[in-house]
């Protein structure tokens, strides 16, 4: 079982006055698991040995300025993620600024106030958990994402495409960057119900039965059931993306029979983005479209399958989603 001092967050102290090591060890050793270094190389020495979670920095040290260390540390892909703090005696504004531009992100002065240095590092803190908890949640959306191509006919590469042009209209449509990301990476959870689907079904060669046909109708549901109820907003949306995709702006679509805008937003981009590329691509079953057909078929579905809007969006972007179509072609 590890102990307790193990199970505490790593900050590494670099500077090379032992008064000052001293200092910062009183005010934050009985709350982080702490290591020190008394020069810059000693410092990227022991970052390349165990990467700890926060860096506290001096700016004026022989051999290596901080500034050189910081710069040392962003250029590499195993530490650039690391959060840097300048804890140092420079108080000038320009000083300050050079500090921020070589990737810190918070800058103390000395002499150092105990309750900053405790609140800024725990801020600091705080955040590279948030990183950690949505990287961990981005890599199981990702897995599942996965898991769902094994039951279909459907390819990775499909998935990629779709999701990216998801994006593309969403930032057309005036998304923010996160916003349009989150969806990009919620996407591929579009069809992650099919794998509560029996195979008889799924990978059944000719056309489905009507009964085989309202069991597959289930999947939307599957997939939100699958997702659950989570605090994670990416979770969330993958779980309302599963379970609109197939709703149709008429109100003809499933599995709920929503109709125009009760149609959650995302859920109206991934349904175009989704049968776009289902028909532009080349499956066991048929061979790919042309564009041309396929984007009159989009064109004719306006106010029946689709979002007027969200059609004549996705015609402005058209060049955008062949250069991505272009990219990540089927092998």
């Amino acid at each position: 079982m590890l102990s307790d001092q193990n199970n505490k967050q790593k900050v590494l102290i670099v500077d090379d006055e032992p008064a000052n090591l001293r200092v910062l060890k009183k005010i934050l050793g009985d709350l982080y698991r702490l290591t020190f270094a008394k020069s810059g190389d000693e410092a990227l020495r022991l970052v390349e040995r165990e990467l700890p979670d926060l860096i506290l920095l001096d700016v004026m040290m022989p051999g290596m300025t901080g500034f050189e260390v910081c710069q040392a540390l962003k250029s590499q892909p195993m530490s650039k993620g690391i959060p840097v703090m300048f804890v140092t005696a420079l108080s000038d504004d320009v000083d300050e600024a050079k500090g921020f531009d070589v990737g810190a992100v918070d800058y103390i002065t000395k002499p150092v106030s105990p309750a900053v240095v405790k609140a800024r590092v725990r801020t600091h803190l705080s955040l590279v958990q948030a990183d950690e908890l949505r990287r961990t949640r981005l890599q199981v959306i990702q897995r599942l994402g996965r898991a769902s191509e094994y039951k279909d006919n459907e390819t990775g590469t499909h998935i990629l495409r779709m999701s990216h042009y998801s994006k593309i209209m969403a930032l057309a449509l005036g998304l923010s960057e996160n916003a349009a990301d989150n969806l990009l990476h919620a996407a591929p959870m579009h069809d992650i119900g099919k794998i509560g689907i029996p195979d008889s079904i799924m990978l059944k060669p000719g056309k489905l039965t009507d009964e085989e046909f309202t069991i597959m109708q289930r999947h939307p549901e599957i997939g939100a059931e699958i997702l659950g109820e989570s605090d994670s907003d990416l979770i969330e949306l993958a779980k309302i993306v599963s379970l609109t995709h197939h709703e149709k702006w008429d109100g003809s679509g499933y599995p709920k029979g929503l109709k125009g805008e009760e149609i959650p937003l995302e859920g109206r981009i991934v349904a175009i983005a989704d049968v776009f590329d289902a028909l532009t691509s080349k499956r066991p079953y048929k061979d790919a479209w042309p564009v041309e057909k396929a984007v009159d078929l989009i064109q004719s579905q306006s106010g029946k399958h689709f979002d007027p809007n969200i059609v004549v969006l996705f015609q402005s972007c058209l060049p955008a989603i062949l250069e991505i179509k272009e990219r990540w072609q089927d092998a």
